[in-house]
C-alpha cells in the first residue's frame, strides 16, 4: 500500500508540474513553462527544513551524492528553456568562484543527448542528476516551483534559499555569502 500511496503521489506531483508548466509545444517548436521572476526567499535557520538526499545517475553517466558538510547550489533546468540557457554562463562561472561549494544541476522534462549538448555549449562544469523525481523531497519547503529553480542548501544540510526563475550573479553570490557566514 506504501508503494502505492508513492505512486499515486509522484502521479500528482507530475501532473502539477506538466500542468502549471504547460508541458505543449506552440507552432514555432519551443515550449511552455512556468518561469519564475527571480523571486529570492530565505529562510532563517531556526525555520529551515531538511533538503533531500540528492544522489543518482548524472548526465555524464556517472553518479553523484550529496556531500556532507558542504553548501549546496542545486539548480534544476532543462534546455529547451530560455531562462535556463541565460543564466547558465552565470552559473558556471559562479561554481568556478566557490571552490569550496557543490553545484549539481537536476535535469526536468528534457531527453538526455539534448541536456549533453546544452552543458557541452555552456561548459557546465558540474554533475548534474538526470532523475527529476529527486524534487519531490523539496515539497513543504522550498520546493522547485518554476524552471529554472535554484536552491541553496547549508553546511548542516538544510534548505536555507531559493530563487524562483532566472537567478542574476548579484543574487546568488548575495545567497551564497549570506549562507557561507553563518
Amino acid at each position: 500500500m506504501k508503494s502505492r500511496s508513492r505512486l499515486i503521489f509522484v502521479g500528482f506531483l507530475a501532473s502539477f508540474l506538466l500542468s502549471s508548466c504547460g508541458g505543449g509545444s506552440s507552432s514555432n517548436g519551443s515550449q511552455s513553462f512556468v518561469a519564475g521572476n527571480g523571486t529570492v526567499t530565505f529562510k532563517s535557520v531556526d525555520a529551515r527544513k531538511a533538503a533531500p538526499s540528492l544522489s543518482g545517475r548524472t548526465l555524464d553517466g556517472g553518479s553523484y551524492s550529496t556531500t556532507a558538510g558542504r553548501i549546496t547550489v542545486v539548480n534544476v533546468w532543462a534546455s529547451w528553456c530560455a531562462p535556463c540557457r541565460a543564466e547558465a554562463p552565470a552559473l558556471a562561472s559562479l561554481s568556478q568562484s566557490y571552490p569550496k561549494v557543490s553545484f549539481v544541476g537536476i535535469l526536468t522534462r528534457d531527453n538526455e543527448s539534448t541536456a549533453r549538448a546544452f552543458v557541452k555549449r555552456f561548459s557546465l562544469p558540474y554533475p548534474t542528476l538526470v532523475d527529476d523525481s529527486v524534487l519531490l523531497g523539496f515539497q513543504g519547503s522550498l520546493s522547485a516551483n518554476a524552471i529554472p529553480t535554484t536552491v541553496i542548501i547549508d553546511k548542516n544540510g538544510r534548505l536555507a534559499a531559493r530563487i524562483s526563475g532566472e537567478i542574476t550573479v548579484a543574487s546568488l553570490r548575495d545567497l551564497i555569502d549570506r549562507v557561507s557566514s553563518e
